[in-house]
């Protein structure tokens, strides 16, 4: 069967890990979306279109990242990829903490599975397996797959991860700054160790968060708290670490988006968020306000006939 002239449209969401204490355990996918289209053309050449975020600074060829999880995916199950046209409308900021690299491995992975339909059958289970590998780790790369709250974790046998639903008052806000943070220089600023008592904290934080988010949103505040890697990145996100300060002083719950700089507030409402949003306009006006909902069905790919 020859997967010459096919095409396929993709959409996948933002993300943001973490959430305050759930460090790359916990990820939730918004309602803010990448999208692609691919079509498979003769020969071996790549074309990559980029409107939007990342145009004309991301690669436009076969080392675009888009193009190398597309390859991996098609190498890991024995297929040749063809020549490709890819037009991406990108609207997740880079390196802002909203899971842009995930939703670009997800994009690919995604992207080639509707190519190979009919002709390799990629199972949810596979899915996840190459978008961790290529990612490196599940907490951003699981929602983006599968929609809503997903704990994530890894054993011998792979990754896995639990989807649940969130309670339909949780209300994100996301405050996107114009300064980015690599999550590389992030994840260098934490300790190898933390105090007995930070870690015993962190696990009952984050127990009580997957029931904030699920059942009792009224609990976000305390169930955000975090001892394990906020406080540590602050020094490098000092503008972060105060906005931070000023939601939770008001009564905002709000925690670093991913690895950061932007901040993600989980209002239990959405006159609470709205309250949030005309907070962070009054004192921080250069950031972005973005009021999104919560994405429930991860991922997407249509193959078009």
């Amino acid at each position: 069967m020859s997967i010459v002239g096919r095409k396929v449209s993709v959409k996948v969401p933002a993300t943001s890990a973490n959430l305050g204490p759930g460090f790359d355990t916990l990820g939730m996918a918004l309602a803010f979306y990448d999208e692609l289209d691919v079509e498979a053309v003769a020969g071996d050449k790549v074309l990559v279109e980029v409107t939007g975020e990342g145009a004309g600074e991301v690669a436009t060829d076969e080392t675009n990242l888009v193009v190398k999880c597309i390859k991996f995916t098609f190498d890991r199950f024995g297929q040749k990829m063809p020549g490709l046209h890819i037009k991406a409308r990108n609207v997740i900021p880079h390196g802002r903490g909203m899971g842009s690299s995930g939703a670009a491995v997800v994009s690919g992975i995604m992207a080639a599975k509707g190519l190979l339909e009919g002709i390799v059958e990629i199972s949810s289970t596979q899915l996840l397996d190459i978008a961790t590998e290529l990612e490196g780790h599940p907490d951003n790369v699981a929602p983006a797959l599968f929609g809503s709250l997903n704990i994530a974790w890894e054993d011998e046998k792979g990754a896995h991860t639990k989807k649940l639903f969130v309670h339909r008052g949780v209300s994100p806000l996301e405050l996107v700054p114009d300064f980015k943070m690599s999550t590389e220089k992030a994840r260098s600023l934490q300790p190898d160790s933390v105090p007995h008592e930070d870690a015993v904290f962190n696990v009952s934080r984050s127990a009580l968060l997957v029931a904030a988010l699920t059942q009792s949103p009224e609990l976000l505040m305390a169930a955000t708290e975090d001892r394990l890697h906020q406080s540590y990145r602050a020094e490098a996100m000092p503008e972060t670490h105060e906005l931070i300060q000023l939601m939770r002083k008001n009564g905002h719950a709000a925690v670093v988006s991913g690895a950061g700089p932007s901040v993600l507030v989980l209002a239990s409402d959405p006159a609470e968020r709205l309250e949030a949003a005309k907070l962070a306009a009054k004192n921080y006006p250069q950031w972005r306000a973005l009021l999104l909902a919560v994405d429930f069905k991860g991922a997407t790919v249509t193959l078009h006939h």
